[in-house]
């Protein structure tokens, strides 16, 4: 009987995985209580999980399977599913004409644009700050290319998904003839043996790969893999491509086309400054403005400038980490080129991206011994005391001690020549050969100095009025070269006063260097 039950619903199975699409099929199912009731009863639970639908509530005497025979139903639904998505996913552009932004790689005659028209590419690497599109550029370069469009995470995708994706990309090409596209986001997430597992079939063709990260790729992709594709950066979203977007989301039906939306020109202006050229980040802020404002009586939904502050609680900066460094490499240079709004600036958009307070004010102590020095003898001091305040006192207060130090360091006369002083002796001993110390300056107190005399011809400089003309260095050579600006001014006319004295020795000939 077991065997006979089992026989009746294999043949079930095939015959409902026969049916067409838009069949709409009712099998009765036994009685209840009798022995093939159990198996019919799971089977249908079965395919109630599959095409989603809770039939917990039905009758277990008949099993309704509903494969979307109604075209309204199907239109409906996906309607109602689109509306349930986010404004930036509803909006994303459907040909290269309705994407906003990047004109330099995309415009008639860029190297890109021409790579898509006449579908002669092998892989693209798309670098660029979150929310230019270079998701939206991937699909849309798939379409265009009438190639199948795979899409891995490089957060959640593993060696066994990428392998599982080539092979049937293999059978696609085999069987119809079509590309592949893979698509992976966030590739700088996946590790060198990832990405040298797709080496092999992106050299021969089989997939075309596009890779998007937000970081630097030459520093987070393999170079064997760089050197086979082009590397495109996005720029961030001007603002008149930010308020295109918006305003295509407001008329277009797939974002708020069907209602009556009226946007004031200090609103779209304060989305096209405040999101910092994200399009995603611009669209949300929208949705928000318009989904939270009621219809006034007029049956319109306007959004005013303080709708639009409110839909944007804090202004968010990209600061990954290229514009960590980049931002800190700014500030340090704004200073050494004696700018101090510029450094005050960049030190603004430093503190509101939460950046730690300490790595700004060692940056500061080390600019102050590197690029003032001497000139004003006071820089490092000051610097020194600012990272032990801020450390001390901690934020917000903190902003008000670094500010005094950026603006300080930023006005104080500059000096390079420490800096340079030691790196060119630096230079000297790790490629000259090393000067040996002059017997007058040996210690006299060790045992190998006691015999051999060191120190004895050496001239106490406070006994002959804080200056002794000696041989201090084996050769002649000079690191500390001073310009003259600030405090070095007065070092400079000691360093001159005291060569005058050493010249005026070795000409009377009574003494050395």
């Amino acid at each position: 009987m077991f065997c006979l039950v089992k026989i009746h619903f294999v043949r079930l199975v095939r015959f409902l995985c026969c049916l067409p699409l838009r069949a709409r099929v009712i099998v009765m199912l036994p009685a209840k209580g009798s022995m093939m009731q159990r198996p019919f009863q799971e089977f249908s639970l079965g395919l109630s999980g599959i095409f989603g639908k809770n039939r917990k509530t039905e009758s277990m005497n008949e099993l309704e399977l509903n494969f979307n025979a109604s075209g309204v139903e199907k239109r409906s639904g996906s309607d109602e599913r689109r509306e349930r998505m986010p404004l930036a996913a509803r909006m994303r552009p459907r040909t290269l004409e309705e994407y906003c932004g990047q004109s330099h790689i995309l415009a008639p005659g860029k190297l890109l644009r021409r790579a898509i028209d006449s579908d002669n590419f092998s892989s693209i690497i798309l670098s660029g700050p979150p929310g230019v599109g270079k998701t939206s550029l991937a699909e849309l370069i798939a379409s265009s290319t009438d190639a199948a469009f795979i899409r891995l995470s490089g957060v959640t995708s593993t060696v066994a998904d990428i392998r599982r994706e080539i092979v049937m990309a293999k059978e696609r090409r085999s069987n119809s003839g079509r590309r592949t596209i893979l698509f992976v986001d966030e590739i700088h997430r996946f590790n060198r043996a990832q990405q040298d597992s797709l080496l092999p079939d992106v050299e021969s063709g089989v997939v075309r790969l596009i890779g998007a990260t937000t970081f630097n790729p030459q520093f987070y992709v393999v170079n064997a893999l760089m050197s086979r594709s082009l590397n495109f950066q996005l720029e961030v979203l001007s603002q008149e491509d930010i308020k295109k977007l918006l305003n295509h989301a407001l008329t277009d039906e797939r974002g708020f086309g069907k209602l009556q939306v009226e946007v004031e020109p200090g609103a779209m202006d304060f989305f096209a400054e405040v999101c910092e050229g994200d399009g995603r980040r611009s669209l949300n802020a929208l949705e928000m403005a318009v989904l939270s404002t009621p219809v006034a009586e007029d049956g319109i939904i306007h959004v005013t400038l303080e709708v639009a502050e409110e839909s944007v609680q804090k202004k968010l900066v990209n600061y990954d980490d290229d514009a960590h460094y980049d931002t800190a490499s700014a500030f340090i240079k704004s200073m050494r080129g004696s700018d101090p709004d510029a450094a005050v600036y960049y030190l603004a958009k430093m503190l509101h991206a939460g950046e730690d307070i300490r790595f700004i004010a060692r940056r500061m102590v080390i600019l102050a011994s590197e690029d003032i020095g001497n000139a004003d003898p006071r820089a490092i001091t000051l610097a020194t005391s600012a990272m032990q305040a801020v450390e001390f006192v901690g934020m917000p207060e903190a902003r008000i001690i670094l500010s005094q130090a950026a603006t300080y360091l930023a006005t104080a006369p500059k000096s390079n020549a420490a800096y340079n002083a030691i790196n060119e002796a630096l230079e000297d001993v790790q490629k000259n050969r090393v000067q040996p110390i002059p017997f007058a300056l040996r210690d006299p107190n060790s045992a190998g100095g006691k015999a051999n005399c060191h120190g004895k011809d050496y001239i106490y400089p406070h006994a002959t009025g804080g200056f002794a003309v000696q041989d201090y260095l084996s050769v002649p050579k000079k690191y500390y070269k001073v310009a003259g600006a600030g405090y070095e001014a007065k070092i400079k006319e000691r360093l001159d006063y005291f060569d005058q004295l050493r010249a005026a020795a070795q000409t009377a000939g009574g003494g050395e260097k």
